[in-house]
């Protein structure tokens, strides 16, 4: 399932899609695929499922933490693919991932394995247009989103290259910086959207989602008024190792948390 129908759908209705973030196997995989069956219920409009890796440069501590404690009970690739199965049927998923793991499970591998469970996608932060043919490519080939990242510091001539390479959406961080929630939006998010949707290819509709630091309602409310998509992350993670002695609870409370930034997207 693309995300393309999702931000059809939020568009329709005159909202943000509201991108929700866990890395798989987190905090193990079956109470992991429940949350994330929780978030879309409650409101997640895509699901962003991270890949867990040893050497996650872009992400905070509390994702950092999250991805070691799913990589330490065993989490591998075949298990991420099996929890985009679990949920791909509920909402598009793409999976977030460094670019090691891919390579080293097999480009073309990856992509065709993806697309047969139901995936959407790759978000892939740490490689560029320029030097991610390999993945444009076999993505290509599957008919799978291709989502880059653009930041307040990328030239004009580089947004240009990175939107013409997208497909479902492209992905603004919002901050310099690392992945983490913040309590207030960054000043740097609306400038660059703008940016961003000026000098998308002539006549394309390409959505922009908003990511790193975005926790609250609030918050959401925000960057919904200039964004097509909110991504939140850090902010669902937090949740689940807030009551990690007792997941039920965890389960209601990032459902509580979903609801609010649910709104937000929808004020």
């Amino acid at each position: 399932m693309s995300t393309t129908s999702a931000f059809a759908k939020a568009g329709a209705e005159g909202r943000a899609a509201l991108i929700g973030y866990l890395p798989a196997g987190f905090p193990d995989v079956k109470v992991g695929t429940a949350a994330l069956k929780t978030m879309v219920a409650a409101g997640c409009d895509v699901i962003e499922l991270g890949l867990p890796y040893s050497d996650p440069v872009m992400d905070g501590p509390v994702i950092q933490a999250a991805a070691q404690q799913a990589l330490d009970q065993g989490t591998r690739t075949t298990d991420a693919l099996r929890i985009v199965e679990a949920i791909a049927a509920d909402a598009p998923t793409v999976v977030m991932t460094y670019w090691n793991p891919v390579e080293r499970y097999g480009v073309d591998r990856f992509a065709r394995d993806l697309a047969s469970v139901g995936g959407a996608g790759l978000v892939t932060p740490d490689i560029t247009p320029d030097y991610g043919r390999e993945w444009i490519d076999a993505a290509d080939a599957c008919d799978l989103d291709k989502v880059f990242l653009v930041a307040p510091s990328s030239t004009s001539e580089r947004i240009v290259m990175t939107t013409a390479a997208c497909r479902g959406f492209v992905y603004a961080t919002a901050v310099m910086g690392v992945t983490g929630a913040r309590e207030t939006a960054s000043a740097l998010a609306a400038p660059l959207v703008e940016r961003v949707k000026r000098l998308r290819p002539l006549g394309s509709d390409l959505p922009v989602a908003v990511g790193l630091g975005i926790s609250t309602g609030a918050q959401a409310k925000d960057v919904a008024q200039y964004a097509d998509g909110v991504i939140v992350g850090s902010a669902f993670v937090r949740v689940l190792q807030q009551h990690a002695s007792d997941p039920k609870e965890g389960l209601k409370a990032l459902a509580r948390l979903t609801e609010e930034l649910a709104e937000g997207v929808r004020r």
